[in-house]
């Protein structure tokens, strides 16, 4: 008898062991939606590249600044002549006949060079734009991440109401489940009895699978906006995550609209203001580029001549050694320069165009955002009334039908009104959210 156990106690210690190891192998995540937000900034993809592209400029700034340090290099050679270069030299230097040459060698089979050499910009007109404009390219970067962290906030906040929304909408399928399985028990009840007809039995128990069905497409819906979130916020699919947050109208309603809004607020008016300090910078920079450069450079040489490959020994070492300044003088390009400024002006004129073009779509959005929040309020309240008095009007057609005075197709038309004013109350506070959230983001406060 223990024989015949063992199998089956082996099994279920292997069913055990695989069910913790996959239980602590699973992360539980319960977010509010501020966190998963701030869970998207550190695990989104797009996040994480828009902080690489910050420190990439960093590292392109660091290439600018680079133009105004010196530049140091050194260099060691060796150079064997097989042949000794031939050089001539006039005959008749050595009493020999007059535009005749002798063809003598100067120097020796062997000749090292180990020299330092540096070269230090001290003044060129672009470069110097350029230092001033690390500042702005690294606020441009960054108002660029914000901008990237604030459209993924968006995202989490709607698809984490959304969840919290359908969440309530279960909510109410089950409360509306529970009453009609009593209402479809008691009419079966009142049928065994005679009092009804069968079709009246049908009719609730078509209405009580059409309601399981709905409520399997809800959290079919849910399933696939869980896995839609975490993807979102760059977390594995196969981590649990419980969303804490609720909904109430009261709290929605509690929400003030300010009368002003203030465009240095926004992202994106940030980004833009950063485009317009850049494009100075690049008019300027054009502009500089009519200025001389000025720079400088150094040599230090040691010079090592030998017939026999003995440098590492003793032997003589000349030195050479120069200190030099550089000026270059821009005088005609082709009138390259001047088309280079000119452009670069029409860039910052099309830049200007589009700071006020985004001034009135954010004037337009706050206000279509205020609106559709303000008529979202007011719906909630209608909706909600509406819900409680289906709710009264599906209680009373219930009793009448259990008493005998009213039909099955008044008690039908009852619950499906009650499900259709819960469908439109839960449409209502999404609304409501998802406007109060385009409203922050519209005046740059979400």
């Amino acid at each position: 008898m223990d024989i015949k156990k063992r199998p089956k106690k082996f099994l279920y210690t292997l069913l055990l062991i695989s069910f913790t190891a996959t239980a602590q192998n699973k992360n539980i995540n319960n977010f509010t939606v501020q966190q998963a937000v701030e869970y998207a900034k550190k695990n989104n993809t797009q996040v994480k590249n828009a902080l690489l592209n910050v420190k990439i400029q960093e590292q392109t700034n660091r290439g600018i600044t680079a133009a105004a340090y010196p530049n140091i290099t050194s260099s060691v050679g060796t150079t064997y002549f097989m042949d000794i270069p031939t050089s001539l030299i006039p005959a008749e230097a050595f009493g020999g006949t007059k535009g005749d040459y002798i063809p003598v060698r100067f120097g020796t089979k062997y000749n090292t060079t180990a020299s330092v050499q540096l070269q230090q910009l001290l003044f060129d007109g672009q470069v110097f734009v350029g230092l001033q404009a690390r500042k702005a390219s690294m606020e441009w970067k960054q108002h660029e991440t914000e901008i990237t962290e604030e459209a993924i906030k968006v995202n989490v906040y709607k698809i984490y109401y959304q969840l919290v929304v359908a969440k309530s909408q279960v909510e109410l399928l089950d409360a509306n489940i529970a009453r009609l399985d009593k209402l479809y028990h008691d009419v079966n009840e009142m049928y065994k009895n005679g009092f009804v007809e069968k079709l009246d039995v049908d009719k609730l128990d078509v209405n009580l699978i059409n309601l399981k069905t709905e409520k399997e497409k809800v959290n079919n819906s849910i399933a696939v906006g869980y896995i839609a979130l975490k993807t979102l916020i760059g977390m594995s699919v196969k981590d649990s995550l419980i969303l804490t947050d609720k909904i109430s109208d009261s709290e929605i309603k509690s929400f003030a609209l300010i009368d002003s809004v203030n465009y240095t607020d926004r992202k994106d008016y940030q980004y833009w203001q950063s485009i317009k300090s850049l494009s100075e910078y690049q008019v300027k920079r054009y502009k500089l580029s009519y200025l001389p450069t000025v720079s400088a450079n150094a040599s230090y040489q040691k010079q090592a001549l030998r017939n026999k490959y003995t440098f590492f020994e003793k032997g003589d070492w000349f030195n050479t050694s120069y200190v030099g300044l550089n000026i270059a003088v821009p005088i005609f390009t082709g009138f390259s320069r001047d088309a280079k400024v000119k452009q670069s002006k029409l860039e910052l004129q099309q830049v200007n165009n589009n700071i006020d073009n985004l001034r009135n779509n954010i004037d337009a959005e706050t206000e279509q955002a205020k609106l559709k929040f303000t008529n979202a309020v007011v719906t909630i309240d209608n909706q909600k009334r509406n819900m409680l008095l289906a709710e009264k009007v599906y209680e009373q057609t219930k009793k009448k039908f259990e008493a005998g005075t009213g039909s099955n197709t008044e008690i039908n038309t009852a619950q499906t009104e009650l499900k259709t004013a819960q469908t439109n109350y839960i449409s209502a506070l999404y609304d409501a959210i998802i406007a109060k959230v385009d409203y922050l983001k519209a005046i740059g406060k979400l």
